[in-house]
């Protein structure tokens, strides 16, 4: 291999094919057993280009499969390829035409070319073909072979009526629709028409300067003196070709009706009389605000109810005796209540404009309220103070003695306040249109945060998921799923609404329902879909607000026509079953005060009963 030139290194790897080669680097290995490196090719498609415009030589550039090297063809060689591409010899001096040698010559030879005596077989008749022609003889005798049937070339012919009934009327007469008559000439048509069928100038000017097509007579009517002056009608040969083109280009066909009972068209939905339990009766009403009781809330046990309302109050109730245990002044319209699902902790989330207070009702088990209290006591201050996007108080002497704990003081006025089901977490909404509209607050480290970089819109409402680490948003026309732990936007449900009240999320978790002003319910169903899998429209006015049970399958909507409807929403474990949506109960009872309705409805924790309050200053208990 030292003796060869650098060039011409020779690919040793013999005649294989070279696509074993395609991932490899090498392309093969020298004498020396050394690998032959690929030359490097990275050229892309314009870097071929820029070479097939500049390089001269380009057209008869090849590469060589072996070494991978491109070669440009000496003139020999092309000359080659040019001869082979006509269909001409490779060599170029050999000559196609040769003049022929004859073998056998003209002239008679005395000895023979060949002298070579005939075979047996040639004068013997062969013993195989009489035994194959004696079993095609038998064959032949027993009738297994049939000779051949001479061809019959007299043409066939059908008589396509034969087989037809008299009687019977061809589908295309059965479908016959006779062609519609042609008006009757009326009174315009007359020779001498009465002088009002006459036009006037200035109508003859006016037919004149009208489309054909919106001329209401194709014609002016006009007065002969007899029957023998009327001349022959200019446009008769148009007319009847027209007529004509009508009658036969446009088509006529009878249209069939389908006959379908409407009774067939509503979905068949069980009687509610086998959906029970649901609420059915007012049972009790808690009397005692003066003015429209915005928002309710139920303490995991069931046994205390707490509302807020617009007189600046909040009350505390018995449920099962509508008495009311207290009442708590807090100087401000109370938007928002929700009382803490955990059960071993007594504490209720009050929004008051700007602030939520936190509350401890000192209601039901001693123990239990000691124990929050105590909670809230061991807090521990951290070192460094941290920057937070809201203020936490602690409460001043006169309100401690009423039972409020701590105040999270806003920037803006606060309008909606939820708990997570661990209890510790909450969610504020603030009445803004920045980022800074949803706030999450940890209780027990006395710690807030901003979730979200950039505002999408003004929020309604939002809620902690009841066992995976979701959130959902409400904005006008969307629900927003966030994932907490991933921080990112998990999924966005368009609801088909123009403005979103109130949403509420069923206990399994992968169901959420959302009531609008403009009167609509809408259903999710978060496997299916981001579109609602129903809509409901069973209140004639806005939704206020919706709610599910937590054991049973109901949920109830809220609205300003006065009245609170249930339905019975069952949700399979079957995956591929639907959900099962249907209207129990219209629950009347609350007047409806300066236009407002029902505006909160909520469910008891374990009993199928149904709380409900209204602008009319009562809440009503409904069993």
């Amino acid at each position: 291999s030292s003796s060869l030139s650098p060039q011409d290194i020779r690919n040793t790897v013999g005649n294989i094919p070279m696509e074993w080669y395609q991932d490899f680097p090498h392309i093969g290995y020298d004498l020396d057993g050394k690998k032959i490196y690929k030359p490097i090719r990275n050229k892309d498609e314009l870097d071929m280009f820029l070479e097939k415009m500049e390089n001269p030589d380009y057209w008869r550039t090849v590469q060589d499969k072996m070494t991978g090297a491109d070669i440009k063809l000496t003139d020999e060689q092309v000359e080659l390829v040019q001869r082979l591409q006509k269909g001409q010899f490779g060599d170029v001096h050999f000559n196609p035409y040769e003049p022929a040698v004859d073998f056998f010559s003209h002239e008679v030879m005395i000895h023979p070319v060949t002298n070579r005596p005939a075979d047996k077989r040639s004068f013997i008749p062969s013993l195989i073909e009489k035994e194959k022609v004696s079993k095609l003889v038998h064959a032949i005798k027993m009738g297994w072979i049939k000779p051949r049937k001479p061809r019959d070339d007299t043409p066939t012919y059908y008589d396509l009526w034969a087989h037809e009934d008299p009687n019977s009327i061809l589908g295309r007469h059965k479908m016959h629709v006779p062609a519609p008559k042609m008006k009757l000439p009326g009174h315009e048509e007359s020779y001498n028409p009465p002088p009002e069928y006459l036009l006037s100038e200035e109508e003859k000017l006016a037919w004149e300067q009208q489309e054909p097509a919106e001329r209401r007579l194709n014609f002016v009517p006009q007065q002969h003196r007899c029957l023998r002056a009327v001349p022959a009608y200019p446009r008769f040969i148009h007319e009847r070709f027209e007529r004509c083109l009508d009658l036969y280009l446009c088509p006529r066909q009878r249209k069939m009706r389908v006959n379908v009972d409407p009774e067939d068209l509503i979905p068949k939905l069980p009687k509610p009389r086998d959906l029970q339990p649901f609420p059915t009766t007012q049972a009790l009403i808690y009397r005692g605000h003066t003015s429209l009781v915005r928002c309710l809330s139920i303490s995991p046990s069931g046994q205390w109810l707490v509302s807020g309302s617009d007189d600046c109050t909040v009350r505390f109730w018995e449920v099962s005796t509508a008495r009311c245990m207290k009442t708590l002044p807090v100087g401000g319209v109370v938007k928002s209540v929700a009382w803490n699902p955990n059960p071993t902790i007594c504490l209720v989330a009050i929004c008051v404009e700007q602030s939520v207070l936190l509350v401890n009702p000192h209601l039901g088990d001693k123990l239990l309220c000691g124990a929050t209290d105590q909670l809230l006591e061991s807090y521990e201050p951290p070192e460094e103070e941290r920057v937070q996007p809201v203020r936490w108080e602690r409460a001043p002497q006169e309100q401690q003695a009423r039972g409020v704990r701590l105040s999270i003081q806003h920037s803006k006025p606060v309008k909606q306040v939820t708990w997570h089901g661990k209890g510790d977490y909450l969610a504020s909404v603030v009445a803004d249109n920045s980022n800074m509209q949803v706030l999450i607050h940890q209780s027990s480290k006395r710690w807030s945060q901003n979730p979200f970089r950039r505002s999408k819109g003004q929020v309604q409402g939002v809620l902690f998921h009841p066992t995976r680490p979701y959130f959902f948003v409400a904005t006008q026309r969307y629900v927003r799923v966030y994932n907490l732990l991933k921080q990112e936007l998990t999924k966005k449900l368009m609801t088909n609404c123009k403005w979103v009240s109130s949403m509420a999320v069923h206990p399994g978790g992968d169901n959420i329902i959302c009531g609008s002003y403009d009167s609509k319910l809408a259903w999710f169903d978060l496997d299916l879909s981001t579109r609602p899998y129903q809509l409901l429209r069973h209140h004639k006015r806005a939704l206020r607000s919706v709610a599910f049970h937590r054991h049973y399958p109901l949920f109830a909507s809220a609205s300003d026509d006065g009245t609170v409807i249930v339905c019975h929403g069952m949700v399979y474990n079957d995956l591929l079953q639907n959900p099962l949506l249907v209207p129990v109960k219209v629950l009347k009872g609350h007047t409806i005060t300066l236009d407002l309705g029902v505006l909160d409805v909520l469910f008891h924790p374990t009993q199928p009963w149904v709380f409900s309050s209204g602008a009319d200053g009562t809440v009503r208990l409904y069993t």
